[in-house]
């Protein structure tokens, strides 16, 4: 019997997203494509959207042994697009080290666009293998906001960085009309375990009972402001070594004294650093505000990037509540 439908011109895990604006002014979907294991959906828009809102997915919540996915997302001039998730991204044991599972990504941000992606964290079963690839070109007046994020495993079965290893590298461009891109940042994260001694304990070791590790990079005018943020709370820590000298009249008076609506949300924060053993930092590299955190729970490190972007709001201000979805 002949299929009535023509044949599909995508490879297995293959996938395209194509966002651009309405006559209306509103950043609509012109493409959505996707084949197993990648799946991809986005809500009915409403007329009052910020930007459009699409779930990155897979099949049975994971990526098993070997599976390979490949999407390609182009967010045309002046259009905005949010990326999410509905949970961790599962890697499931590969059946030998040398089994591995890939996921690339190529993202195109034209002038005055955005992307927005922030998905919950990746989380790599024991003896998993993975590999991640990430690629932003993106237009002089383009803007990104980017979480890339990894726990240590099923810590309620006892895992605890048990994985094979982990390889992920986020890459910026800068591109202009007739001009070759031109690389800002090229970030890697190698995370390897010992697949040969089997020794499962050597990569928790290394971690320092860190049980999630991230990294959030920003670029473009849309989110300037939350890099000024970053860097200013970031210049703000108290520095390695400080000690309180006062005396306990003293901090109890202290305590007494009216404090502003960021004083006041800063010291709170500065204690659940402390409760949650949060550790980060911030630095500007050729125009990308890049910060790298960890915190002891998966729960401690979500509260903490999800309380800093709610503090700094531009976030929900360009993209809409919907784009922080996975960190609340």
């Amino acid at each position: 019997m002949v299929s009535p439908f023509p044949p599909s011109s995508s490879a297995p895990g293959e996938g395209c997203l194509i966002v651009g604006l309405t006559p209306q002014k509103q950043s609509a979907l012109s493409t959505m494509t996707f084949q197993y294991p990648l799946k991809l959906i986005s809500p009915s828009p409403s007329a009052h959207q910020k930007s459009v809102l699409a779930f990155l997915l897979t099949y049975g919540g994971g990526l098993v042994g070997g599976d390979q996915v490949h999407l390609t997302i182009t967010v045309n001039p002046n259009s905005k697009l949010s990326i999410v998730t509905q949970g961790h991204t599962k890697i499931f044991k590969s059946p030998s080290p040398d089994v591995v599972t890939r996921q690339t990504l190529h993202v195109t941000i034209g002038d005055n666009a955005a992307l927005c992606l922030l998905p919950d964290p990746v989380q790599p079963f024991a003896e998993s293998v993975y590999e991640q690839s990430q690629i932003f070109t993106v237009s002089e007046t383009g803007s990104l906001c980017l979480l890339d994020w990894v726990s240590a495993g099923r810590t309620a079965r006892g895992e605890d960085w048990h994985l094979f290893g982990w390889k992920g590298r986020n890459e910026v461009w800068s591109a202009a009309k007739g001009v070759k891109p031109r690389l800002l940042l090229r970030d890697n994260v190698l995370l390897d375990g010992d697949a040969i001694s089997r020794n499962k304990d050597e990569l928790r070791r290394k971690m320092h009972s860190l049980q999630i590790f991230g990294t959030l990079v920003l670029r473009g005018p849309l989110v300037a402001s939350m890099s000024t943020f970053f860097l200013e709370e970031f210049s703000n820590l108290p520095r390695i070594g400080a000690r309180d000298f006062r005396s306990q009249d003293a901090k109890d008076k202290d305590s007494t004294v009216v404090l502003s609506h960021q004083e006041r949300w800063r010291k709170e924060r500065l204690k659940q650093e402390i409760t949650d053993e949060v550790l980060w930092s911030a630095a500007k590299v050729r125009g990308c505000t890049v910060i790298k955190f960890g915190a002891h729970t998966v729960e401690g490190g979500r509260t903490w990037i999800g309380s800093m972007l709610k503090e700094e709001g531009s976030i929900s201000a360009v993209f809409g509540d919907e784009a922080t979805l996975c960190v609340r």
